[in-house]
């Protein structure tokens, strides 16, 4: 191949989350930014975004697939790239408000990306009232994970709010694409060159093939475990979906969070899959459905070393959490959630995971795809819960101050509820994304997100205040403070009929 040309292979993770696509599985990631103040205008907006670009160079870059599907896609430099066919602006219909809102983003998750142009969308939204603005955002899975996520706000987002729209635009040029036999040729080769390649190093200190071989033989035990898991139980959560979406996003106080891990000895982790387990319970009740302590959550894990802070692409494994959901009291339903997850990071469950995707860098794509399509059917979880760290200091864009961050985590096949969790500013926001059909009670899960929280206070300040030689209840804070906050600074609600 021409030296003049450039292109970058997916990882075999990267490449899953493609496979994963369907008409009705939309794999893109994002959420609502909520931002005080008026909305920028479009052309500083558009100068702002593309002044960050050199930031994010994914985000300039589009896929190119290897004829006869003869290898992992790459991805290439965009000839035609302009950020302004990645922004739009949109006007809420009077009078606005925060329901309005959550439709507008509904639908707006409910369009996959078009792959023939870079993976990713922003669309400013007004009209909410309140001078109060958002973003939505949605990104291809194949082009970052959650954390990648957060790095893509910190790059669109400031730390000053007097940083303006720059005064002058760096230009930027496309690197040339080789052509369909260049890929296939180069795909043919790298089938047999980077695994013997990758055997070759295995042996030697400090190279990719050595680092691969470890992951390998420390996930051998914990992916065995996993194959045995067996499918999650049936549940109103699992069934077909369609490409529809519901949107919902409430938040709680990060504060409360915080204390009550202090005061049981878990991790905020810990606390958010109580919270979401305390919510579940609402909603299957609500339902008729009899509750089961293996309602079992697919919880992602970071596994990007330090050094690749700041890079793209998905560098996670996973681990698969009971619930414990038939438990009435909110501390000893913690607890137990707690010693599970304690107990799979001693097996090292994630390493299982993480093993399965190595192998994925020395079998061919096909058998990569069909092995994640089989993973799917066999359905090993009832649904996503991430829980992802955000900016903890206000940021700002063009001088607007974020105020909110509801992350949006797709939805699988068979799967009709995520939570994504994202801790913003003193606060943690979740994004509910859910399927139309599957999930019109959806509102009544957002309402349970703080409902829960507050039992779990209370039933911590209740332990708290009567533990032997205790001499001082632990002082927690209202989990519904938050709530009250955010709904004076929120989009107001459209008055009814």
């Amino acid at each position: 191949m021409p030296s003049a040309t450039w292109y970058e292979r997916l990882s075999p993770l990267d490449t899953m989350f493609l496979d994963l696509e369907d008409g009705n599985a939309h794999m893109h990631v994002g959420g609502v930014l909520l931002f005080e103040g008026r909305p920028p205008a479009h052309r500083d907006l558009v100068a702002h975004l593309a002044s960050r670009l050199d930031r994010v160079p994914r985000y300039r870059r589009r896929l190119a697939f290897v004829p006869l599907g003869a290898g992992r896609p790459v991805w290439i430099d965009d000839p035609a790239f302009d950020v302004e066919r990645h922004l739009r602006r949109a006007t809420l219909l009077a009078p606005g408000g925060a329901d309005a809102l959550k439709e507008h983003a509904a639908r707006f998750f409910s369009r996959p990306l078009d792959r023939a142009r870079p993976l990713w969308e922003l669309e400013l939204v007004d009209g909410l009232g309140g001078d109060r603005f958002a973003l939505l955002s949605k990104t291809h899975h194949c082009l970052l994970d959650g954390i990648g996520g957060v790095d893509f706000l910190a790059a669109i987002t400031d730390a000053d709010p007097s940083v303006g729209p720059p005064d002058a635009l760096t230009a930027w040029t496309p690197r040339a694409a080789p052509g369909a036999a260049a890929l296939l040729a180069a795909s043919l080769r790298d089938d047999v060159a980077r695994p013997l390649g990758l055997a070759r190093g295995a042996l030697e200190a400090g190279t990719e093939g050595r680092r691969i071989a470890l992951d390998l033989a420390a996930g051998a035990r914990p992916l065995a475990g996993l194959a045995g898991l067996g499918r999650a139980p049936a549940s109103s959560l699992n069934r077909p979906i369609g490409p529809r979406r519901r949107w919902e996003m409430p938040s709680v106080e990060l504060a409360a969070v915080k204390q009550v891990r202090a005061a049981l000895g878990v991790t905020v982790n810990d606390v958010v899959l109580g919270v979401v387990g305390g919510a579940l319970r609402s909603l299957l009740r609500s339902r008729g459905e009899a509750l089961r302590d293996d309602l079992r959550v697919f919880v992602p894990v970071n596994v990007r070393p330090p050094e690749a802070q700041g890079t793209y692409g998905n560098q996670v494994s996973l681990v698969f959490c009971p619930l414990a959901l038939r438990e009435p009291d909110p501390v000893a339903r913690l607890r137990r959630i707690a010693d599970a997850m304690a107990a799979l990071k001693a097996r090292r469950e994630a390493a299982g995971m993480l093993a399965f995707q190595r192998l994925g860098e020395v079998t061919a794509p096909a058998v990569c795809a069909a092995t994640m399509r089989l993973l799917v059917a066999m359905r090993y979880f009832n649904l996503v819960v991430s829980n992802i760290p955000g900016p903890q200091v206000p940021r700002y864009t063009l001088g607007r101050r974020l105020v909110a961050c509801h992350p949006l985590i797709p939805l699988s096949n068979g799967a009709t509820l995520s939570v994504g969790v994202l801790s913003c500013a003193g606060s943690i926001d979740v994004g509910l994304l859910g399927c139309e059909d599957g999930a019109r009670d959806l509102p009544l899960l957002a309402r349970a997100i703080p409902d829960a929280l507050g039992e779990l206070v209370d039933r911590t300040r209740a332990r708290a205040a009567v533990a032997p030689g205790a001499a001082v209840a632990v002082p927690l804070p209202d989990p519904g403070a938050v709530a009250a906050a955010r709904a004076a600074a929120a989009p107001p609600q459209a008055p009814g009929p």
